[in-house]
């Protein structure tokens, strides 16, 4: 699983931008060709994001661009042109308003084919799924199994709350007059479920108010406290932000790293199912929850500061 703490919009149509990102440490930096850029940028947008791809330093940076949806008459010559004069250098395609699984399959056919035309290893450009509306949501689950190439499902909550008509003119933030609990525990776990269910990464959507980190950092708490794996920045201000809360805390990842260290001593030198950790026993499910923990660590590079010691016989 490639590292996506934060995914980082830079309009594909802005120069500037584009060279800004490379130096920021953003774990993703999707170059957009969609709703950032007018309809008569579109064609240099395309021009300018090959020419990065191609020129740029990503070094460390998931590399992907986010193309028009199906419904306009850009979509076919996003993918051509990006595929054809980069894809040696991209990790993968965002479909953007992902409807149902027809819409994923057609992007995987149109770049295998583009990819055989150029040469290019077959499959290895990936796929991230934006979920944007009431139908994109009842078909999640086929959308989560369409593709091989499928790595991401990702929230976009702007369309999403215009298509289900919610109350509110702020993404990302509780429509007004919703006082109990979460107004998107159901959408971001329903995504988390068929993203889970078919070994994906689940990415929450942006949040728009760039200038209010705090308020940033209240948001993704929520989905990085469900399982989230990442979410969206569309500033810088938001980066270190981001990072910090989708990777665990150093206590927890030390605590994750025992836990590994102390259930393969028990089950390998002791031949027994289950051990104590200081006060807390650990089994087998301990295990699998520690396997998140630290994987989610190692991912943000984490160094442990604790050793396991073995308990005296």
């Amino acid at each position: 699983m490639r590292s996506r703490r934060t995914t980082l919009a830079v309009p594909g149509s802005n120069p500037r931008f584009i060279e800004k990102a490379q130096g920021l440490p953003a774990d993703e930096i999707f170059l957009d060709l969609e709703d950032a850029v007018a309809p008569s940028a579109k064609a240099d947008a395309r021009k300018n994001v090959v020419a990065a791809l191609n020129e740029g330093d990503w070094t460390g940076k998931v590399r992907v661009v986010r193309i028009n949806d199906l419904d306009t008459p850009h979509a076919y010559r996003d993918v051509i042109e990006v595929v054809e004069g980069a894809g040696a250098d991209l990790d993968c395609l965002m479909l953007p308003k992902a409807q149902d699984a027809t819409h994923v399959q057609w992007l995987d056919r149109l770049v295998t084919q583009i990819e055989r035309a150029m040469g290019l290893p077959v499959g290895r450009i990936g796929i991230e799924a934006q979920i944007e509306d009431a139908r994109g949501m009842t078909n999640i689950d086929a959308i989560a199994a369409s593709s091989p190439r499928l790595e991401t499902l990702v929230f976009g909550p702007g369309d999403f709350m215009a298509s289900i008509n919610m109350r509110t003119l702020v993404v990302g933030e509780q429509p007004p007059g919703y006082t109990e609990g979460d107004a998107y525990h159901y959408i971001l776990m329903r995504i988390l479920l068929a993203a889970r269910a078919h070994g994906l990464q689940a990415i929450d959507g942006p949040y728009f108010n760039v200038r209010d980190v705090d308020a940033f950092r209240r948001v993704a708490q929520r989905s990085a406290a469900l399982g989230f794996d990442g979410k969206w920045v569309l500033h810088p201000s938001q980066v270190d932000a981001g990072n910090e809360v989708f990777s665990p805390a150093q206590d927890d990842y030390d605590h994750a790293e025992l836990i590994l260290d102390a259930y393969e001593y028990a089950t390998s030198v002791e031949g027994r199912g289950a051990a104590m950790l200081g006060d807390e026993m650990i089994d087998e499910a301990s295990r699998k929850m520690a396997l998140v923990i630290a994987a989610k660590g190692r991912a943000a590079g984490l160094a442990r500061t604790k050793s396991f010691e073995p308990p005296e016989a």
